[in-house]
């Protein structure tokens, strides 16, 4: 082999290392992409949403590097989220990320009665928000089966939703859907410790958040270091098995803001 190919085959190696390690920084310092794997934030976020995740927003902490590889112990140049941020965290047991809204900081009591959220003994307000459908069909590339209030309907048929308005006190309105009444419909009382945070989705009923204990696959209470970004903008939308099936993308998600 000559000088010159070998030298082209270096200079494209080379090429190749610098442009993974550009991208490695960026994804650990700034941007994330994440895709919305599954229906636990409908109406907000759909299955096949894809987004940037904000990782400036709350500092840095272990779990801010691919692998959960950054030398970190406790989190660098820390930020309080808000009340009603929509966040990805790293799950506490199993080592996937998550993605939902924050709703209870350190000291806030939390509880849930008849499907109405109550913060610091006050209820958080609700008011009607008219309902959410979709067809009753396989999703995303995992092809989940949405849930439906109007249960038993069959593939192909309108799923309904009922959906509400709930404004947290500090004046972030959002919509949250319920199915059913279920066991997360009513809880007991939870006091948020110190330095962790409490977590729900918005579609209320199918949600592995918070009020479920670790051990049975939820968030539990989730301390700060878990914290990876916050979710601002949806880039991009799918509602087909793949991003190639172009007659199913979403044009009218594309560069919408997360609220």
């Amino acid at each position: 082999m000559s000088g010159t190919a070998k030298d082209g085959i270096v200079e494209t190696i080379k090429t190749v290392v610098y442009a993974l390690l550009i991208a490695g920084v960026f994804r650990t310092l700034f941007y994330q992409p994440f895709w919305i794997p599954s229906g636990s934030m409908k109406d907000t976020l759909l299955i096949g949403d894809f987004l940037f995740v904000n990782k400036m927003a709350y500092g840095y902490s272990r779990y801010s590097c691919p692998f959960s590889a950054c030398p970190i112990s406790g989190r660098l140049w820390s930020a309080e989220p808000e009340r009603g941020d929509v966040v990805v965290f790293r799950h506490p047991t199993n080592g996937s990320d998550f993605i939902k809204r924050l709703i209870a900081l350190p000291g806030d009591t939390v509880q849930v009665k008849d499907g109405v959220l109550w913060l610091n003994g006050q209820p958080v307000p609700q008011k009607d928000g008219g309902t959410f459908e979709e067809i009753k069909a396989p999703q995303g590339s995992q092809r989940n089966m949405p849930q439906c209030a109007n249960d038993p309907v069959g593939q192909g048929a309108v799923c309904v939703k009922e959906r509400k308005i709930e404004t947290l006190p500090n004046g972030v309105s959002h919509s949250i859907l319920n199915i059913r009444n279920s066991g997360v419909d009513n809880t007991p009382i939870y006091t948020v410790p110190e330095g962790q945070y409490f977590f729900m989705g918005d579609n209320r009923d199918n949600s592995q958040d918070s009020r479920v204990p670790v051990a049975l696959g939820g968030v539990g209470m989730l301390p700060a270091e878990y914290l990876i970004g916050r979710a601002d903008r949806i880039m991009f939308s799918s509602a087909g098995k793949s991003l190639f099936f172009f007659w199913t993308w979403r044009s009218d998600r594309f560069f919408k803001a997360v609220e």
